[in-house]
């Protein structure tokens, strides 16, 4: 059969490659099913740029609670109103792209349309990795030449382009208020906010007080839930497999997560299915930044020799997605068309969104996300 030339793709046949490669590289994505394109979401995700003064930009609007206390009786109101307070948050955009190309015809010995399809399947997981990996670095607030595995080692990614990417420069750390570590051995197992993780020690692994502390925490500082049906707030709440596994092994939350469904094959002990309990969706993820590729040293604890996890306590808006267009396809021929390439691109951003609060002591705080660093 003979080598179809890539150059005779019309634009419409590119158009159906383009949204065929992101419509797998979507369904293959973990954070693809957390998006919702309002303020009842976890990750907002915004599709279409907004004119501003400064150009057509992705905007992320945040609406905070009103704080006033109102008029008594007759009292003048008239002049009085409260002002809604809104704060716009631009995310920056940038273009992620790679390609593939063959050896040649005669070393790759299939057809043109196989070497799309191949090439289409293998470029749609690298975006939904990539994705993936970028939304969990932004949530956790840490640079974008770290590993997700192998957190704390700067310039982890030899190489990568990533750091380079316009929106790297908006990722920021924790806020002040919106991190700690649990320490098993305070009060019977404590969240301590506002420490790192220089006193981590290896029992400090996560446990059922550790979620119930987390959620009240996160409610008495007005982190907003993601509502669902009935208007109960849900959070979610993201775990490595190293910290899932020593939560499972937790007592306490074993006789919770027995109790609090019917017993049977559907339970979650047996399934390994995502859990639902007091209010707080439990999600394994291996992209959840932890230290398990870190060199011995470099890790958590007094001596850097502790394994841990960066536990992401999420609520509403807890992330901005801008995802602009439709992916670029591109087909190029190389040395007289014996060597066939394919290139994509996407235009997207990511931007964890902070805003000033009262209720955190008047400090300008990550909007919806808590960071609890644990032992794994």
């Amino acid at each position: 059969m003979g080598m179809t030339n890539f150059g005779n793709l019309t634009s419409e046949q590119k158009t159906i490659w383009s949204l065929d490669f992101w419509k797998q590289a979507r369904n293959l994505s973990f954070i693809n099913k957390f998006l919702g394109t309002d303020e009842n979401s976890l990750i907002q995700h915004v599709t279409e740029l907004k004119k501003t003064e400064k150009g057509a930009r992705a905007v992320l609007t945040l609406l905070t609670d009103l704080e006033g206390d109102g008029i008594a009786g007759d009292r003048m109101l008239e002049g009085n109103e409260e002002q809604l307070k809104s704060y716009d948050k631009v995310i920056r955009i940038d273009q992620l792209r790679n390609a593939n190309r063959n050896e040649g015809k005669l070393a790759d010995q299939k057809t043109v349309v196989n070497f799309r399809e191949n090439s289409r399947d293998k470029l749609a997981y690298w975006a939904s990795d990539r994705l993936d990996q970028l939304a969990f670095l932004t949530l956790a607030g840490l640079n974008y030449n770290q590993r997700n595995s192998a957190i704390g080692m700067i310039g982890g990614r030899v190489g990568s382009d990533l750091p380079y990417l316009e929106f790297a420069q908006d990722v920021v750390a924790p806020s002040s208020k919106r991190y700690g570590w649990y320490s098993s051995a305070t009060n019977g197992g404590s969240m301590v906010w506002g420490t790192g993780t220089g006193s981590l020690v290896a029992g400090d692994t996560p446990s059922y007080r550790m979620l119930v502390q987390a959620k009240a925490y996160a409610k008495d500082n007005y982190i907003r839930g993601v509502k669902e049906k009935g208007g109960e707030e849900t959070y979610h709440v993201f775990l490595s497999p190293q910290a899932m596994a020593k939560l499972k092994l937790d007592s306490d939350y074993l006789t919770n997560l027995r109790w609090a469904k019917q017993r049977g094959d559907d339970n979650p002990i047996w399934t390994g299915d995502v859990v639902k309990i007091d209010g707080m969706y439990l999600h394994e993820f291996r992209h959840v930044p932890n230290t398990r590729l870190t060199p011995s040293g470099s890790k958590w604890g007094a001596t850097g020799t502790i394994d841990g996890c960066q536990i992401l306590f999420c609520g509403a808006q807890a992330l901005g997605m801008a995802d602009i267009g439709i992916p670029e396809w591109n087909e190029k021929g190389f040395d007289y068309e014996n060597q066939q390439g394919i290139s994509v691109g996407k235009i997207m951003g990511f931007l964890k969104p902070q805003f000033y609060t009262q209720y955190s002591g008047g400090t300008t705080e990550d909007f919806g996300v808590l960071s609890l660093y644990c032992a794994q």
